[in-house]
Formats: structure tokens, C-alpha cells, sequence
């Protein structure tokens, strides 16, 4: 499966309406960006948003980024993830994570020994009467042994809301040959203090979990980065701002650190809308990107 040097991360496919989910996917493809990402952290229908992408597109890979393994049956993913890649060989990449406590514990679920979790949902899918193979499924990964479980198990590691020294430490433990497919966010504002703003704001939740707080900690930040809504150096460590170079510069930080795919998510203030003027400019940068 060939995912492209840059993707679109886009949380849109899962807050919009259905409607209009296969031509935003076709626009993407369009563009040149080698993936669709969408989020499942939430649980719900995921698998009909990756359908309809799926559909509205031509030959772009789409992937789930990432489909929570609390709240869904192996068994049922397993079925599910036959049935589309039946309908569209070689473009469905399952994407798993073990999502946070604050999210599984709403759900009347006690969220204890993720890694344990994932485990076991690995050996069912491996059980299932169509199994999902280790080159269709990528895994959420933060801390090293996720990232060693992601080499063990899957094709890969997806990290999320991490900087380019993340993606160094995490090459060196997934070694050559494991895909490694970060996240990256960004916002095309040029102004510091209204590009700070936007990206604090977003970035408020995160701050509330502590897979995402251990691994801004683990990556070189503070206490003291983290309060009061992250500190500008917390800010411009984990969301790149400002205009295309800035944008492009960051992607290239992370495939020069190792990444061989990055993700783009475009933070505007609002998912009630597709970014498709920002997808649209940031696709300028692709040309100027390794290939």
C-alpha cells in the first residue's frame, strides 16, 4: 500500500455531513496528497466514513487514524475490514489505538493495562476467519514499548501530536522498515499571536490526557510547558504555524528524522466545514517535498 510522502489528517470526515465526504475525498486525491486519515477515537460509525471516502476517490489509500479497540469488537472489525478491502483491494489501512481513560471510562469501561489490551485484540484479529494482516494495521504509538509493539505486530507506528525529535526516537526503536506515519498539525496564520491562540485552543484537550502529557514530558517539555495552556515553546514544539516554508520546513523535519509519511491536520477554529482552502494551499508545498 503506497500512502505518499504527505497525507491529510482530517477529523471533518467524522463531524460533517455524509454527503459530502466523497467529494471532499476526491479533492484530496486531486491535490496529490497520498492518504486520507480519519478518526475514530470516539467509537460510531467509522467504518461507513472510510466507505464513502473510499468510494468518492480513485486510488488514495484511506486510513483509520485510529479506530478505538475498546469500542469496537475485533471479530466485527476484522469482517469489516474484508468486506471494504473487497470492495477496494490494498487501499484500507486499519489504523488501532488504545484511545485514553478519560474518553473509555465514559462508556462505563475501567481503562487499565492498554498495551495488554491491544495485545489481545492483536491475537483476534490474527484469529479471525479473515484475519486482518499484519501490512493492513498500524498502531497509535507514544512510548517505546507501544512503538515496539507496533514493529512486532503491525506494519507500523501512527504517533499523534508529536515533534521531529519524536519521530528520531521512534525510528531508532521500529528500526528500518516499519512504517512510520506521524501526525502533524498545523495552522496557516502567520500572525504569532493569533496562530498561538488557535493552536492553544486545540490543543486544550490534549492537555487533559495523560498518554498525551507523559509523552510531551518524556519529549524534553516541562511541567511548567504544560500549565496554563502550554507555553509558547509547548506550542511551537507540537503545532507548526505560520506560511507555507514554516508548514513545509516542519514536514521536512519529520521525513529527514526518519517518517516516512506525515499527516497534515489543519486546525481552523471550527470542524463545520472541510478545509478545503487550506488543503488547497497547502498543497503549493508538495512539489518542493522528497519524494
Amino acid at each position: 500500500m503506497e500512502l505518499g510522502k504527505v497525507g491529510i489528517w482530517s477529523a471533518e470526515f467524522r463531524s460533517r455531513d455524509a454527503g459530502d465526504a466523497g467529494a471532499a475525498a476526491a479533492e484530496i486525491e486531486e491535490l496529490g496528497f497520498g492518504t486520507l486519515w480519519i478518526p475514530g477515537g470516539a467509537g460510531g460509525n467509522i467504518f461507513g466514513a472510510v466507505t464513502r471516502a473510499l468510494d468518492g476517490s480513485q486510488t488514495m489509500p484511506v486510513a483509520t487514524g485510529i479506530l478505538n479497540v475498546w469500542m469496537h469488537d475485533a471479530t466485527e472489525v476484522a469482517a469489516e475490514h474484508a468486506r471494504i478491502s473487497a470492495l477496494h483491494p490494498d487501499r484500507f489501512l486499519l489504523g488501532l489505538g488504545v484511545s485514553h481513560a478519560m474518553a473509555v471510562e465514559a462508556t462505563d469501561r475501567r481503562y487499565e493495562r492498554p498495551r495488554s489490551v491491544m495485545v489481545h485484540y492483536l491475537d483476534e484479529l490474527d484469529a479471525a476467519k479473515t484475519p486482518v494482516r499484519r501490512e493492513d494495521r498500524v498502531l497509535a504509538a507514544l512510548g517505546p514499548k507501544m512503538l515496539e509493539l507496533a514493529r512486532d505486530r503491525s506494519a507500523g507506528a501512527h504517533p499523534y501530536l508529536t515533534t521531529p525529535e519524536h519521530t528520531q526516537r521512534a525510528r531508532s526503536i521500529l528500526g528500518d522498515g516499519p512504517l512510520l506515519a506521524p501526525e502533524q498539525m498545523v495552522v496557516l496564520e502567520t500572525d504569532p499571536t493569533a496562530a498561538r491562540a488557535l493552536a492553544r485552543n486545540s490543543l486544550a484537550l490534549y492537555l487533559q490526557l495523560p498518554n498525551y502529557t507523559n509523552n510531551m514530558l518524556r519529549s524534553g517539555f516541562t511541567e511548567a510547558d504544560l500549565a496554563d495552556g502550554g507555553s509558547d515553546r509547548l506550542i511551537d514544539g507540537l503545532i507548526a504555524w505560520g506560511g507555507l516554508e514554516a508548514i513545509a520546513g516542519r514536514i521536512r523535519e519529520h521525513l529527514d528524522a526518519g517518517a516516512d509519511h506525515v499527516c497534515i491536520q489543519v486546525l481552523t477554529g471550527s470542524r463545520d466545514r472541510y478545509p478545503l482552502a487550506e488543503w488547497r494551499e497547502l498543497a503549493a508545498i508538495l512539489p518542493g517535498l522528497p519524494t
